[in-house]
């Protein structure tokens, strides 16, 4: 429940800024991508300003996702190692606990004393 309402406190005010940007940067903008020729028509986007701001904003996302998955890497290997140590472990537990049972099951039964 607290998460979701620090999620929502810095989501509302995130989108609001991220919609004023929008209104207030319609205007076309030309991303030339030839820097000996801005005027090549070839290697050059015109649209909002948004849009550029938006596009930015996603491949940065998208940047720091990739680069955090490949540093966590050798956490996720070391997961896996302990989950498969873990679960070879129960079983052999269970083993020896199926043992001591077989084992509890073949001794005789002991005798009971009376109380006289």
């Amino acid at each position: 429940m607290i998460k979701r309402i620090v999620a929502l406190a810095i989501l509302v005010p995130l989108g609001v800024i991220l919609i004023m940007l929008s209104v207030a940067n319609r205007s076309a903008v030309t991303l030339a991508l030839n820097p000996f020729d801005p005027s090549d028509a070839v290697l050059s986007v015109t649209a909002p300003f948004f849009v550029f701001l938006f596009v930015t904003l996603i491949v940065g996302m998208i940047i720091g996702s990739v680069a955090t998955w490949f540093k966590q890497g050798k956490h996720r290997q070391t997961a896996r190692a302990q989950a498969s140590e873990a679960v070879k472990w129960h079983s052999e537990a269970d083993r020896q606990k199926a043992k001591a049972q077989q084992i509890a099951a073949s001794l005789p039964a002991p005798e009971k004393r009376s109380a006289a």
